[in-house]
C-alpha cells in the first residue's frame, strides 16, 4: 500500500475558478460595451486567460515547497 499524499492543499480550490468562470455564459454573452472596436463577448474571454494566469501563479506560489538547504550550505553557514 502506497503512503498518503503530502501534496494536498486548500489552495489548490482556487483553481477552480478559471475552469468555471468561462463556463457562465451571461457573462461575456453580449456585444456592448466595446473596448478598441472588440465587442464584450472577445475581451472578456481573454480577460478569463488572464485570470486563469493570476490564480495559477498564485496556487504555485502558495503551494510550493520551501528549498531544503543542502549538507554543504549548512556547513558554510556555522
Amino acid at each position: 500500500m502506497s503512503a498518503p499524499r503530502s501534496d494536498r492543499s486548500p489552495w489548490n480550490w482556487l483553481l477552480v475558478v478559471p475552469i468555471v468562470l468561462p463556463l457562465i455564459t451571461p457573462l461575456y454573452n453580449f456585444d456592448s460595451p466595446r473596448l478598441l472596436g472588440f465587442p464584450a463577448f472577445y475581451w472578456v474571454q481573454l480577460a478569463f486567460i488572464l485570470v486563469g494566469v493570476v490564480t495559477t501563479s498564485i496556487v504555485y506560489q502558495m503551494t510550493r515547497k520551501p528549498p531544503v538547504p543542502s549538507a554543504s550550505q549548512e556547513a558554510t553557514d556555522e
